[in-house]
């Protein structure tokens, strides 16, 4: 008999409205910012080039926007809560509040402010209030993001033997 089907994040049915997700800190590097560059071609010298940077009003480099979005994601697939049932990331929305540098440490903090039902797509979507503090506990970013979350199967469909 086949080992039934091991899922490590949320069923749809478990992200209920103000679940708090919280994630892991992470440092932005300077390896980040170049590597971001090079894959995204955003080579403006606010990210990229230190005498520019030094004289705008940040003083320094900062990371690209989407950088940083980027960085969300994968410090919240780390919380494994959505590990294996995430179905699509639909929507996101992010308002850029103060700058991150380099060597800036960032954590993200989400809470589950709304889900509906899809039973055709298997699922549902699930929002979830996001913000990125840095080590401060400044906010440095804030907005929304919207996941498409697989539903629970029923506990036949995971323990039946298909012959």
């Amino acid at each position: 008999m086949p080992e039934p089907i091991k899922i490590r994040g949320l069923w749809f049915e478990e992200f209920e409205e103000g679940v708090t997700i919280e994630t892991r800190a992470r440092t932005i590097t300077e390896a980040d910012i170049v590597a971001f560059a090079g894959i995204s071609g955003d080579y403006n010298p606010m990210h990229t080039d230190s005498e520019y940077a030094a004289k705008t009003q940040f003083g320094a480099r900062v990371a690209h926007g989407a950088l940083v979005f980027s960085v969300v994601t994968g410090l919240l697939y780390q919380t494994n809560v959505l590990e294996d049932t995430v179905i699509a990331f639909i929507e996101f929305n992010m308002k850029l509040r103060k700058p991150i540098y380099i060597g800036d440490t960032i954590k993200v903090v989400g809470k589950v402010s709304g889900s509906r039902k899809m039973a055709a797509a298997g699922g549902g979507l699930v929002t979830i209030d996001l913000k990125v503090n840095n080590q401060k506990g400044e906010t440095a970013q804030k907005g929304e993001l919207i996941v498409m979350v697989k539903s629970k199967p029923d506990a036949d469909a995971l323990t039946s033997n298909p012959s």
